[in-house]
Formats: C-alpha cells, structure tokens, sequence
C-alpha cells in the first residue's frame, strides 16, 4: 500500500515539493550560517520524496537543538506548519485524499520542530 501511496503522491504534486525543497536546501548551503537550515531542508525533502511508511521520532532535543528549534519557528516554521495543515485539512474533506491529508499533518509537525527528528522507514 506504501508504494502506491508513494507513487501517487509523486504524480499529484509531491515531485514539485521535493524540488522545490531541494532547491531551498541548496539555496540555504550556500552560507556557512546557513548550512543547518540547509540540512533540514533536505530533511524535508528526502520526508516529501516518500511519506507513505516514513515515520517521524523526536527525541534527540538538546540545547542546540531547541535554539535552533525556537529560530527555525520564528523565521519561518510557524508559517510552514500552519501550510501544511491547512492542506491536510483540504485534503480531509474528501475521503479519497484522507490519506495524503494524514502525510500533509505528519509534514506540519515536522516543519514546526525538524532539528532532533529523526525519520525512519516502517516495513508493514
């Protein structure tokens, strides 16, 4: 079911997001001060590309992280979070795209807090 959900989503828009991740990912590298907005970046990317099986664990959160956390939320994390869920929340609306809705929730809570979140791949 993952690889369907996978490929659909690739189809229907999710190609458009890893690039245009990607492309900020590069865009922020290009700084030094950047390099870690840059990472998350690619982080996104890499959650856009296949979300269907991924899953997203917090647990790492140091000092660093929590900075980094509160400077990311402030600049632009707030504003990608409440994105992403107000297109899962379109999404929910029909049943077909209750799926993709539950990926856009998963993408709001990871926009909101991406440094000390690891993603791993769940096997069904």
């Amino acid at each position: 079911m993952s690889v369907l959900g996978n490929v659909l989503w690739l189809i229907f828009g999710g190609l458009f997001s890893v690039i245009g991740w990607f492309l900020a990912g590069i865009i922020c590298c290009i700084t030094i001060i950047g390099i870690p907005i840059g990472l998350q970046c690619f982080k996104f990317a890499q959650m856009v590309l296949w979300p269907f099986g991924t899953q997203i664990e917090y647990g790492r959160l140091g000092s660093g992280s929590i900075i980094l956390n509160i400077i990311w939320i402030l600049l632009c994390g707030l504003e990608l979070a409440l994105g992403s869920l107000a297109l899962g929340i379109a999404c929910c609306i029909t049943i077909i795209g209750i799926p993709f809705g539950i990926q856009y929730f998963k993408f709001a809570g990871l926009a909101l807090m991406p440094f000390g979140a690891r993603m791993t791949r769940v096997i069904y």
